[in-house]
């Protein structure tokens, strides 16, 4: 809160609804405060792709369709880099950002790949990488386990952050363990009952945990200055923004994803329902809360939330009204409220899920669907004048066709859900392995559609 009063962004921000709320978001991104643009050409082309997406969010027919990326280890492969030296050298990885914008021109910045000597660094037990249980060219693996106990619910819903602080994230990384040792930080309440409270943080255990986790911060923050680089590059020199404010997750996903793993959960579903939708709803309002703060640093109008196991494969449609849906509604009706947009990525297909998220509870036009695998007619016609669609140019397609097939692949899903706006163009699931000549052809073939 303090922060926000700082902030002139929120200046009378409770008079405000969440359509003027998130004007003033769209505003302040294309603005772009902090960006030293080299060129009027360079600032012109990032305010126009900018207001190209403002103007698929808000279901108006932009001047052209905005195209773009879901990449992951294809930026350093361009580059004829293995996935261990894109996770391990950050100067490279970097370079081959900066070579990926110049050569493909997206209208909004590819992300890059996550930083494995940070992982090393936590004694990270959550995934495997190259280099630490995979070969060089393999891409990183999540390693699914129960972290979280079937017996543990009620310590999550009594407490999230003590929770994760004193028993999960020590399962995470070894780094982690000496916040097992902190006392209830509530036991300093007062000048005298802090001297009970203090030892615990001359714990050796404590000590070099605190250690092991600023090596890892100071590793993550280097990682963070030459990613940063790239990104500024991109908008400064290139006039290529950022869409990107931050990432969230829907609440049956932090606990069928980390907590509790696919196995767990499923199991959980019959034996103690109960329990999952006490916790998903105990986790609402932090994830609002996680997704608010991260929006109000200057940067992309968009919360990204990758959604893994509400899709058609995982659970039945009952199971996804009931454990599912009314969470994650409930996460994005607040950042909605907040003048967020939330930007859905739907991993795998959701074509059993298009009559729910129509859903109109949801304002229209207030969010982004992101389809991988989903029927976009379908799609277009259960989403039209309510949401904003994205996707879905196959993997498959990019990686093994011709260009003059992806080409016709494009215009005719433009020809189908993009004649009265509301489309933004880009592949389906995050690419790590595509022909440079087959993305061109996506990107071409997008900006040239009219319609």
């Amino acid at each position: 809160m303090n922060d926000q009063a700082r902030d002139p962004l929120f200046d009378g921000w409770e008079r405000l609804d969440w359509k003027e709320r998130r004007e003033r978001r769209f505003q302040r991104w294309l603005e772009a405060p902090g960006i030293e643009f080299q060129s009027e050409k360079a600032r012109q082309d990032y305010r126009e792709r900018a207001q190209l997406l403002i103007d698929v969010l808000s279901l108006r027919k932009p001047s052209r369709v905005p195209v773009t990326t879901s990449v992951g280890f294809y930026v350093g492969k361009y580059s004829g880099l293995t996935k261990k030296e894109a996770m391990h050298d950050y100067d490279k990885a970097a370079a081959a950002l900066v070579k990926f914008h110049e050569d493909f021109q997206p209208d909004f910045q590819a992300a890059s790949v996550a930083p494995a000597r940070v992982f090393e660094l936590l004694g990270l037990e959550l995934v495997d990488w190259p280099g630490r249980g995979l070969s060089d060219d393999t891409p990183w693996q999540y390693r699914e386990m129960e972290y979280m106990r079937e017996d543990e619910y009620d310590a999550l819903i009594a407490d999230p952050e003590v929770y994760f602080r004193r028993s999960l994230l020590p399962r995470f990384g070894s780094a982690f363990g000496g916040l097992a040792a902190f006392p209830p930080l509530t036991d300093m309440m007062e000048a005298t009952t802090m001297l009970f409270a203090l030892p615990a943080f001359a714990d050796p255990a404590v000590l070099e945990g605190m250690e092991r986790l600023a090596a890892a911060a100071r590793e993550c923050l280097a990682y963070l200055i030459a990613m940063g680089g790239a990104g500024m590059d991109a908008a400064a020199r290139l006039g290529i923004p950022s869409s990107f404010g931050g990432l969230a997750k829907a609440p049956y996903d932090i606990l069928a994803d980390t907590l509790r793993g696919t196995k767990g959960i499923m199991i959980d579903r019959f034996r103690r329902p109960e329990k999952i939708l006490a916790a998903c709803e105990r986790l609402v309002p932090i994830v609002i809360e996680w997704g608010v703060r991260q929006a109000s640093r200057p940067g992309g109008p968009l919360i990204i939330f990758v959604l893994h196991k509400g899709a058609d494969a995982f659970m039945s449609d009952a199971d996804f009204r009931t454990f599912y849906w009314p969470t994650l509604k409930a996460v994005m009706k607040g950042l909605i409220e907040e003048g967020i947009v939330p930007a859905m990525f739907a991993e795998g297909g959701y074509n059993k899920r298009l009559d729910v998220i129509a859903d109109p509870e949801l304002p229209a036009g207030s969010v982004l669907w992101m389809f991988d695998q989903t029927d976009m007619a379908a799609a277009k016609q259960a989403l039209g004048g309510r949401a904003a669609i994205a996707g879905n140019v196959p993997t498959a397609l990019l990686a093994l066709a011709t260009p003059e097939e992806v080409e016709k692949y494009v215009v005719d899903l433009l020809d189908t859900c993009a004649k009265d706006g509301g489309l933004l163009l880009q592949n389906g699931a995050v690419l790590d392995d595509a022909k440079a000549e087959c993305l061109k052809a996506m990107l071409e073939a997008g900006r040239a559609w009219r319609g």
